[in-house]
């Protein structure tokens, strides 16, 4: 059997996984997955119905297997199985510990499916590997928080929850949630709050308190980077000037307090934010490294980095 006859096997044993996996797949989709033409796709769909696969739909529409259809269950790669133990180790980790609980009975699920030599190459190598993570100590937990998060998204109901802000106030809130995610150690959902009628963005383990309503979104939503990209009315724009030799050290956490431009300069990187945190949660990062950069603008700033630096020698 030749190359072409073997790829177009993988890829035509791949669709049918596709289409196992998801209630609508597109032609177009196919084709820019698997790099090839539309037409070739039509192809391999035929080769499908042809083998005696019951698919519905049509070209330009999309493509299911006919309701209650069954196949037996799919076969993995070494290489598929491996990665199912840096996902479980991954999950373990970084999850939030009911979503975690979830995933850890879905794993066992997809063991029970292994053949027995693959049961043994996890069993022989998932001590081998390991993730070493220093999560932040939450305080209160709810249970379930996550899923009952993405159970609104799914049903596009509204939550009510009752959130501790930074300074320890307590507000309940209707939320519309757009997505969630996970970023420097904590989980976070961004959401249309009805209390200000603009999208705001929550840390998940602030929440005391999370119901889900029976009342409908008001509106539809796009994907989460549509809104975490927007900015609104209350940023503040910063400008540093930072000394080369430290800027490869705030590769990350500069994108999470909202830079928006880098400019070169002789004396310097020229580091252009559009940050939320002015208040408190900028000025304790710039604090870590004052001592590399110089505030262009605002003044306020300047003051509000003075008066923490003010507050931390009075406690030394």
């Amino acid at each position: 059997m030749n190359d072409h006859y073997l790829k177009k096997l993988d890829r035509v044993t791949a669709i049918l996984t596709q289409l196992q996996s998801r209630p609508l797949v597109r032609a177009q989709d196919l084709a820019k997955k698997f790099e090839v033409s539309i037409r070739t796709i039509y192809r391999d769909i035929k080769t499908l119905e042809n083998a005696g696969i019951p698919i519905v739909g049509e070209a330009g529409s999309g493509y299911s297997l006919m309701d209650g259809y069954k196949l037996p269950p799919v076969m993995f790669t070494k290489e598929e199985v491996l990665s199912f133990i840096t996902a479980e180790k991954l999950m373990q980790n970084f999850s939030d510990q009911s979503l975690g609980i979830h995933h850890q009975n879905a794993m066992e699920k997809l063991r029970s499916v292994l053949r027995h030599s693959d049961k043994n190459l996890i069993q022989s190598i998932e001590k081998k590997v390991d993730i070493f993570n220093y999560p932040p100590v939450s305080g209160e937990h709810i249970k379930n928080v996550i899923p009952i998060i993405m159970e609104s998204i799914a049903e596009k109901r509204q939550l009510t929850i009752e959130y501790r802000t930074v300074d320890e106030k307590i507000s309940t809130r209707t939320v519309e949630v757009v997505g969630v995610f996970f970023e420097f150690n904590y989980w976070y959902f961004m959401a249309f709050c009805t209390l200000r009628n603009d999208f705001r963005q929550f840390r998940i383990d602030r929440i005391r308190q999370i119901m889900k309503t029976q009342n409908p979104f008001l509106q539809e939503y796009g994907q989460i980077n549509d809104y975490r990209s927007k900015p609104n009315g209350n940023k503040t724009r910063v400008r540093l000037m930072v000394d080369k030799k430290i800027v490869g050290h705030l590769v990350n956490s500069k994108k999470y307090y909202g830079i928006i431009e880098e400019i070169l300069h002789e004396e310097g990187i020229e580091m252009i934010f559009e940050t939320d945190w002015i208040e408190e949660g900028f000025p304790r990062w710039l604090i870590t490294f004052a001592d590399y950069a110089k505030v262009l603008e605002p003044d306020s700033l300047r003051s509000k980095i003075r008066e923490l630096a003010e507050r931390i020698l009075n406690r030394l």
